[in-house]
């Protein structure tokens, strides 16, 4: 507009979808990581014990906020509306809570301060608060990070070969499979990760992440699952104190709906940043640390990328620095997008939408049959 000039016209989203789905490089980048790093302002990688520790007061903040209007105003509404009532607020204290997870999150990858001890104090007494075994997931955690996208090496949402299905697979390809499968997911993805494994690495025999001696740990990280153990049990223990005081329906309704819509988070969380049409998974042919990060993509959850502190809409960035500050990664992300070019993916598909069509189009990884790299495979969901 004005002096001649065209104002112009955003893409359609149907061209944006179609843009997000075409295929990322899979060679081996023009980049080196760090030339992506010379990019990023240094003050980036700096960590704040102030700033840190800022965005756990304003979580557990609101977090009892919330709290309090429920237990002091919701009994006092008639029926259906103290049902509905208690339905908003799990939905709305879950997503704060899910805040909290990830600032313990960045504890575990020593992003929260300096110190190592203060980033396991504080990770392991919130994550223990939301029935996370801390240390033994940031360990399983460090090793995902370290081999991301690689089939044989990485640790959860490894996707299977079409061989490797299991018979009922093909009977789950369809509408209703999908719904099921979706719903068991986000319901009881996470607890049947940390207890069997479901969807993680296989190993020569059974691992567990409660279990010290589980084939995921080295010896000297023992000591620690016994740790993290101790502490979602002290906290179990409190919450069946809290039944006996209260009632079992009240922890239920205070407790239990927000941590499954944590649980359901978390998993869709990860799910849709390593599950997408576009992105490549590496044999032992063919991965590298670098590819393997880069093997991500970035979503778009709308208000909540804020209240989930950009874990949602920056994971590249974090798969390729991850002792940076989540605070700072919006900045970096916008910072390597240049060098990065057409490796970075980003898919601002809404996300209800996202999930259904990952879960249609994203069964099994083969390789390309006219390629000459065997060792890359893509998502195929024809049978």
């Amino acid at each position: 507009m004005g002096a001649g000039g065209r104002m112009s016209v955003p893409p359609s989203p149907r061209k944006l979808e179609s843009d997000a789905l075409k295929r990322v490089p899979h060679s081996k980048p023009p980049f080196s990581l760090g030339e992506i790093k010379k990019a990023i302002p240094p003050h980036c990688f700096r960590r704040s014990v102030l700033r840190s520790f800022s965005y756990v007061v304003y979580d557990l903040t609101i977090a009892f906020l919330l709290y309090y209007v429920a237990t002091e105003y919701i009994h006092l509404l008639p029926q259906p509306l103290s049902t509905a009532a208690w339905l908003i607020y799990g939905a709305v204290q879950g997503c704060i809570l899910t805040g909290v997870w990830v600032v313990a999150h960045e504890c575990g990858h020593h992003a929260f301060s300096d110190y190592q001890w203060l980033d396991d104090t504080v990770g392991l007494v919130l994550h223990s608060c939301l029935l996370v075994p801390y240390f033994s997931w940031k360990h399983s955690h460090r090793r995902h990070h370290s081999n991301t996208g690689s089939l044989e090496r990485d640790e959860v949402f490894v996707p299977k070969q079409k061989s490797s299905l299991g018979w009922y697979a093909k009977y789950l390809d369809n509408p209703v499979g999908r719904l099921v499968t979706l719903i068991i997911t986000l319901t009881l993805g996470w607890p049947l990760y940390l207890a069997f494994n479901v969807s993680g690495r296989p190993y020569d025999r059974f691992a567990c992440h409660y279990d010290p001696y589980s084939p995921i740990y080295t010896y000297r990280e023992r000591l620690q699952i016994y740790i993290s153990d101790v502490g979602v049990l002290a906290v179990t223990y409190g919450l069946y104190r809290l039944a006996v005081a209260k009632g079992l329906a009240w922890v239920l309704c205070v407790y239990g709906g927000p941590l499954l819509v944590v649980n359901a988070f978390l998993v869709m969380i990860t799910y849709l940043q390593h599950t997408h049409p576009s992105l490549p998974h590496y044999d032992s042919s063919e991965w590298d640390w670098l590819r393997g990060a880069l093997a991500t993509v970035d979503r778009d959850y709308g208000i909540l990328n804020k209240v989930f502190h950009n874990i949602t809409d920056t994971h590249v960035a974090h798969h390729l620095f991850s002792t940076m500050p989540h605070y700072h990664a919006m900045e970096a992300t916008k910072a390597i997008k240049p060098i990065l070019g057409s490796y970075y993916q980003f898919d601002g598909t809404p996300v209800y939408k996202a999930i259904w069509r990952e879960a249609k189009e994203c069964i099994y990884v083969e390789p390309d049959e006219q390629s000459d790299s065997k060792g890359v495979l893509w998502y195929r969901n024809k049978f």
